[in-house]
C-alpha cells in the first residue's frame, strides 16, 4: 500500500517557499506515495503547476465564513447562532491590530483562526507543515499523523517570532527541516533541546526544467533598448527584500552614466511605497516593477545581471535559479548569503548599504574578464538538487 502523506501550506500565491513545495511535488514518486495538499487559500500563482496527482482538500465552511470581512463574517455567524466563532472572529481582528509584527499577529491569533478548523476526519502517515507558523500549527493541532515534520524556509532569528510560542509546538513535531546549514545551527542555537530533530534537505530546483522553461519566449525583458544593461531581482515586495536599496542603487548607476534597466518580479505590501521612490527618484525610464510572473525564466535568460538586495533569507530559490542560468550576481551580506555564493567565485557579496550594491554592479559591468569567469563556473557547475526528495523519503520512514 502506498503511504499517506498530508502538505499543509498557506497558499501558492507567490514566493520561494511555494516554488519549494511545487517541485518537491514535482519530484515525489506515487507509486509509492498518495499525497493530500491543504491550502489554506485556493487561488495563487502556482496552483496550475500542483501535480496531477496530489489531491487538494476542500475548505470547510466555517473557514470559508471566517474569510470573509470582519463585519459580514460576524452577523454571519450571529444569525446562525455562533456566539462563540464570532467572539473568536473579532478576537482575531484584533490581535492582527495590536502587533506591528507579522509573525507574531500569525502566532498570537492562531488560536482564534484554529476554532474554526475541525480535526481532519483522515489519518496520515506522515503529516508535513511545509512553511513556518501557521501550517506547522495546523499540522500539530488538527491532523493525526504518525509523523509530523515542521519545515522552516528563513533564518529563524530574523522572523521577530516568540520563540517560547513555538516550542511547545516544535517539542510535537518529529522532525525539523530547514534549508541551509546556517538555518539549521540558528535553530540548534535558538531551541537546543530540539536540536537532534533538526536536518536539512536544500529546495529543490531542475536545471532541464528551468532551461525548458526559459525557452518558453524569446521576447521577455523589460529593458527597451538593446543598449540597456538588463539587472533582474525576483522577491515578494516586502520589507525583508530591501528593494528600496535596489532603487537607491539604481539611482547612483544613472548618475554615473551606465545606460541601466532594472526589473522586479514579485508582487506585495511595498508596492506603492516603492512606486512612489522610483518616481521620486525619477527613474521611471530605468526600474520597473513587472508584478507576479509565473514563468519568471525568460525574463532570468534575458538579463545581464542577477541582484538580491536582502535583509534576510534561508536559501534563496531565486539565488539558485539564477545560478543555474548562469547569470552574474550580487548578492547582500545576509547571513545565510555564503551558503549560495562564494564571493568573486560565482558571484559578490557586498555590504548590505545602496552604495556597495552599486559598487558590485559597476564592478561587474566594467570587469568583463570577472564577469566571464563567473559565468563559466556556473555554466560548469552541477547544480541541480533533484537528489534531495531521498532526503524526505528517509524522514517517512
Amino acid at each position: 500500500m502506498r503511504k499517506k502523506l498530508l502538505f499543509i501550506m498557506p497558499g501558492l500565491s507567490s514566493g520561494g517557499g511555494e516554488r519549494s513545495l511545487v517541485n518537491l511535488l514535482s519530484q515525489v514518486d506515487y507509486e509509492m506515495y498518495e499525497v493530500d495538499l491543504f491550502l489554506l487559500n485556493h487561488d495563487g500563482l502556482f496552483m496550475e503547476f500542483i501535480p496531477k496527482h496530489v489531491h487538494l482538500l476542500p475548505l470547510p465552511d466555517k473557514y470559508q465564513q471566517f474569510t470573509l470581512a470582519l463585519w459580514k463574517s460576524m452577523s454571519q455567524l450571529l444569525l446562525k447562532g455562533e456566539v462563540g466563532l464570532a467572539y473568536h472572529r473579532f478576537m482575531f481582528a484584533l490581535k492582527n491590530r495590536l502587533f506591528r509584527s507579522t509573525a507574531l499577529r500569525e502566532q498570537y491569533s492562531w488560536k482564534h483562526m484554529s476554532v474554526f478548523f475541525e480535526s481532519l476526519a483522515q489519518p496520515y502517515d506522515t503529516v508535513v507543515g511545509f512553511m513556518e507558523k501557521t501550517s506547522i500549527y495546523f499540522s500539530v493541532d488538527k491532523v493525526q499523523a504518525n509523523t509530523k515534520v515542521g519545515w522552516i524556509h528563513i533564518d529563524y532569528d530574523q522572523l521577530g517570532m516568540d520563540p517560547n510560542f513555538d516550542v511547545s509546538y516544535f517539542k510535537q513535531l518529529d522532525h525539523i527541516v530547514t534549508v541551509s546549514e546556517e538555518c539549521a545551527d540558528i535553530l540548534k542555537n535558538r531551541f537546543p533541546h530540539q536540536r537532534e530533530k533538526i536536518s536539512v534537505i536544500h529546495n529543490i530546483v531542475s536545471p532541464k526544467v528551468i532551461r525548458q522553461l526559459a525557452e518558453q519566449s524569446k521576447n521577455e525583458t523589460a529593458a527597451t533598448k538593446d543598449e540597456e544593461i538588463s539587472i533582474l531581482s525576483i522577491g515578494r515586495l516586502h520589507t525583508q527584500k530591501a528593494f528600496e536599496l535596489a532603487i537607491e542603487a539604481c539611482r547612483k548607476l544613472v548618475d554615473k552614466g551606465y545606460p541601466v534597466h532594472w526589473a522586479i518580479i514579485g508582487e506585495g505590501e511595498e508596492r506603492q511605497k516603492l512606486s512612489d521612490l522610483i518616481q521620486a527618484s525619477g527613474l521611471e525610464n530605468h526600474f520597473t516593477l513587472l508584478g507576479l510572473k509565473s514563468n519568471p525564466y525568460p525574463y532570468l535568460k534575458k538579463a545581464d545581471l542577477y541582484v538580491q538586495t536582502s535583509r534576510f533569507e534561508g536559501k534563496s530559490i531565486a539565488i539558485d535559479e539564477a545560478k543555474i542560468l548562469s547569470k552574474p550576481i550580487v548578492v547582500t551580506r545576509f547571513s545565510t548569503a555564503k551558503d549560495q555564493i562564494e564571493d568573486g567565485v560565482d558571484g559578490l557579496i557586498v555590504d548590505m548599504n545602496a552604495e556597495a550594491v552599486a559598487a558590485g554592479i559597476e564592478k561587474l559591468i566594467q570587469d568583463k574578464a570577472l564577469r566571464a569567469r563567473i559565468t563559466d563556473r556556473l555554466a560548469q557547475s552541477s547544480l541541480g538538487t533533484e537528489e534531495e526528495i531521498h532526503k524526505f523519503y528517509k524522514l517517512l520512514v
